[in-house]
């Protein structure tokens, strides 16, 4: 994965994190083969874990402690109405920051056919 993408990661996976637990609550291990399975293969899961203390300090979700065959109990986490309304504003934000970006990709597009057209004309 490019540095770019890694840069524009940190600022979208909470909410990816969060759009996940909307659908149904999950442990830190299902949760990062779920995100891996939307296309982020190269997530550490460290990174998820890192990023479920945070939402949990956040308060944006519940967790459990459930039983496990093998080891020590699962914490599932599953969204409560703080993470909700957090993961709402996400999609806000997401929605006005892609329509933006998709603008400035047009505008260079109708740039590079006005240009095109210019070069033909002369």
């Amino acid at each position: 994965m490019g540095k770019q993408m890694t840069e524009m990661l940190k600022g979208t996976l909470e909410g990816i994190v969060l759009a996940l637990l909307a659908e149904q609550p999950a442990y830190g291990y299902e949760i990062t083969t779920r995100v891996r399975d939307h296309g982020f293969t190269d997530i550490a899961e460290g990174t998820i874990y890192a990023l479920l203390v945070r939402v949990e300090q956040k308060r944006l979700v519940d967790v459990e402690k459930v039983p496990s065959e093998k080891g020590p109990p699962r914490k599932v986490y599953s969204l409560n109405p703080a993470g909700t309304h957090e993961l709402e504003e996400f999609w806000k934000t997401w929605s006005f920051l892609a329509q933006r970006i998709d603008s400035l990709r047009t505008d260079d597009k109708n740039a590079d056919k006005n240009t095109d057209t210019i070069d033909k004309e002369n």
